[in-house]
């Protein structure tokens, strides 16, 4: 059987992640409560690429480390491969990292400098005893090799790497336990444009020769374009759209949605473009509006939308939208 028809596939068959009605809440000065995430449910199958976009604050990033357990959640149900993560034991959490793996935002401060890459990358299988000394530097060997680095590099420090060399070699860190699914929080933010392509393109090659599944934090909505399968779009801690990633950025329903997608610039120099753009800053998630959180920056909104919060619901098929006026 083919790659592609296995990982076909995968992507219609029971989820390797649910997250149901998911909060982050953290206590802040004075005693308020800053709502990161606040109500998130959702599912990844496996094999697919689940893309999260938002500006900047939104709980994107919170959202990821909670779902691996970096963070403790507040309340919700994590479940992977059926397992709900809140109710595994030390050991159960301990052997379930194996297969939960993360790549993170800044390749420069996710290196410690004093270390070598050897170390770094073979980290993870000292801490779960996994080989030999000389097993885990042919394990080394073989990761750079395939991120594209040369393993006779494994003896120098991350100060003698470009950032996007540095990025690979946090890609071969997350591979070394041969995880099944990755959260990749911002992977690219931090690169230079002729360089984040390279890297996306290398997630996408490892997608399909490991099988892995993908949960993609990004800001950049073409990137999630390219890379996605499925999307959801967040908003001051929730999700206000969410369905297939063709749908979402040729029939966008939320007004949030329309005016991201509206600031995406068009690769046709001259053509005309409608932008539709947002009033005033997002909120404080520690004081966030009643009703719907984007009523206050909205276009449309009514006064009906001070009221309850939308909840979110399907519009077609695989598609489903936070908004009353959709």
């Amino acid at each position: 059987m083919s790659i592609e028809g296995t990982q076909a596939e995968k992507k219609y068959s029971t989820p390797l992640l649910r997250v149901t009605d998911l909060k982050k809440h953290f206590t802040v000065d004075g005693g308020a409560l800053l709502k990161a995430v606040d109500g998130v449910s959702f599912e990844i199958k496996p094999g697919e690429t689940f893309g999260v976009v938002g500006e900047s604050g939104c709980g994107k990033s919170t959202l990821g480390k909670t779902v691996l357990g970096l963070l403790p959640p507040t309340t919700g149900e994590i479940e992977f491969e059926a397992l709900n993560l809140r109710t595994l034991s030390k050991d159960q959490t301990r052997q379930l990292r194996r297969s939960m793996q993360i790549i993170f935002q800044d390749p420069y401060s996710s290196l410690n400098p004093r270390r070598s890459i050897r170390s770094l990358i073979s980290e993870p299988l000292d801490i779960h005893g996994i080989g030999t000394l000389q097993e885990r530097r042919e394990r080394v060997a073989g990761l750079l090799k395939r991120v594209g680095l040369d393993p006779d590099y494994m003896n120098r420090h991350p100060h003698e790497f470009s950032g996007g060399q540095r990025q690979r070699i946090g890609i071969a860190r997350a591979l070394a336990l041969n995880p099944k699914f990755i959260v990749a929080d911002e992977p690219v933010s931090a690169l230079d444009v002729s360089v984040q392509a390279q890297v996306v393109n290398l997630l996408q090659d490892l997608q399909e020769e490991f099988g892995l599944t993908y949960m993609f934090i990004s800001h950049g909505l073409s990137v999630v374009k390219h890379i996605s399968d499925r999307v959801a779009v967040m908003y001051l801690g929730k999700i206000v759209e969410m369905g297939d990633v063709d749908e979402i950025y040729s029939n966008p329903k939320h007004p949030y949605t329309k005016a991201l997608l509206s600031s995406i610039p068009t690769p046709v120099p001259g053509a005309a473009k409608e932008r539709l753009s947002l009033h005033g800053d997002v909120p404080t998630p520690v004081n966030p509006p009643s009703g719907c959180v984007f009523r206050t920056r909205c276009p449309i909104a009514g006064v009906e939308c001070a009221g309850a919060a939308p909840a979110l619901k399907p519009v077609s098929d695989g598609h489903s939208v936070a908004c009353l006026k959709t």
